[in-house]
């Protein structure tokens, strides 16, 4: 990779997946969940999107195992239903506040 090619992305407390290779969403996973802690951000949004529901189910096999996440629940309608998961995570093996 040129450093031309280098893409710089905001850490926020949203994360859509639609851009990114199956395969390369549990190391995405992993990096955002930890950018996000030293940010002092501990809830956030996965959009996964609805599709035929493979990506979803990659996205909730990572998190079930994840030592950073503390609780996975679906997103309501207002926060894009099926097609995005809600997860809180952990600060140095506790809970954080949530938002």
């Amino acid at each position: 990779m040129n450093p031309q090619d280098t893409v710089v992305v905001s850490i926020t407390d949203e994360l859509d997946l639609h851009l990114y290779r199956p395969q390369e969403v549990a190391e995405l996973l992993d990096s955002y969940f930890e950018a996000c802690i030293e940010k002092g951000i501990g809830s956030v949004r996965i959009i996964h999107g609805k599709g035929t529901g493979m990506l979803k189910r990659r996205v909730l096999a990572i998190l079930e195992r994840h030592p950073l996440v503390m609780a996975v629940t679906a997103a309501g309608p207002e926060s894009g239903g099926w097609g995005a998961t809600l997860v809180k995570l952990k600060v140095k093996g506790k809970p954080h506040p949530p938002k």
